[in-house]
């Protein structure tokens, strides 16, 4: 049996080319096959094992495993066959080329990877299209590609060249568009937005932000709509980022009451009717103690202001409706009188 796996082995390392060609395709099948089985169990256990979502890391190392798997095949056809020079030198000229390229793509995923964990974790949605990602994969992309050529015997340096002259004229013609892609890569490394921040500019539109792309970030407005603002005139603006330092904020009900009013009654129905609001309703912070503040006299009214804590800015419409269909009837029950303040 042993004598027959030898001869078995001799027949195809020293067949023809209908064997080779066979034993190539079964070398870069099984090699494709078993790579993307191991890196799906050790893709799952690194899911485990750390906070990286799973589907984050099959993005990051998607066609990596074919590509090891092709290197794996070639090498595994190159040593066990006997090849003839030229069919033999077009494989090794594939290899390296396949090495370039697998290198190329893994760190340009895993560039773009770290960098969409690191967004991920302040917020639970990332750009798919997230304007540092891009300029990553653009740029090793570039440099495998140069390198590849240049591994291939073509002269790089007038590339390099034409490049230069012609990444000038482009940047001249272009202005507007640069200063827009600089503006975004500028907003996310200093960390003024992210995605999912409720933000109001200063020009008005206010809104979650859903997308930053390399030309402008896209703001999902209170009414549904989608504001796209150039990221350039988001630099310029003055913004109010209401998820900054944290999504937790709080709000100011004014009220007026006549004279005739007992200041403290008013002041103990009031904090009352507040924490059974923040209590009872969505969207309000169950453990804050809810206050009031006197603030002024006018002609007719003593004026003062409800202070409520609510879990994000756009919670402060319903705690404030519900706050004062409930307040309106407390007071009436109670006898106070509300007056409007001037």
């Amino acid at each position: 049996m042993f004598e027959f796996f030898i001869e078995m082995g001799n027949r195809i390392v020293n067949g023809g080319f209908k064997t080779h060609l066979a034993v190539c395709f079964i070398s870069l099948a099984l090699g494709i096959i078993i790579l993307r089985l191991v890196f799906s169990k050790l893709l799952k256990i690194i899911a485990r094992k750390t906070k990286i979502s799973y589907p984050l890391l099959q993005q990051t190392f998607r066609g990596i495993p074919t590509l090891l798997g092709i290197l794996i095949g070639l090498y595994v056809a190159m040593e066990i066959l006997t090849i003839p020079p030229r069919p033999l030198l077009f494989l090794q000229r594939l290899f390296h080329a396949n090495v370039i390229l697998t290198l190329t793509l893994m760190v340009a995923h895993l560039g773009s990877g770290f960098l969409k964990h690191k967004l991920g974790r302040t917020s639970k949605n990332f750009a798919s299209t997230s304007i540092l990602a891009t300029a990553i994969d653009l740029s090793v992309y570039a440099i495998g590609i140069l390198v590849l050529l240049e591994s291939f015997g073509v002269s790089i340096s007038p590339l390099i060249t034409a490049l230069g002259v012609g990444g000038l004229a482009t940047a001249l013609a272009l202005q507007d568009t640069l200063a827009n892609l600089f503006s975004g890569i500028n907003i996310l490394v200093s960390k003024q937005i992210k995605m999912g921040d409720f933000v109001k500019l200063s020009t008005g539109e206010e809104g979650h932000v859903v997308d930053m792309n390399w030309r402008n970030t896209t703001i999902k407005t209170p009414t549904e709509n989608m504001a796209v603002v150039p990221n350039q005139k988001i630099a310029s603006s003055i913004i109010t980022n209401y998820a900054q330092p944290f999504a937790e904020c709080s709000i100011s009900i004014p009220i007026g009451v006549s004279y005739e009013s007992d200041l403290d009654h008013v002041e103990k129905v009031t904090v009352a009717v507040a924490k059974e609001i923040l209590q009872a309703t969505e969207g309000g912070v169950k453990n804050f103690e809810p206050f009031i503040r006197y603030s002024g006299f006018t002609g007719s009214s003593i004026n003062f202001n409800v202070i409520l804590r609510v879990k994000t800015v756009t919670d402060q419409q319903l705690i404030c409706h519900e706050f004062i269909k409930r307040i309106y009837g407390c007071y009436k029950q109670e006898g106070i009188i509300i007056q409007l303040q001037k």
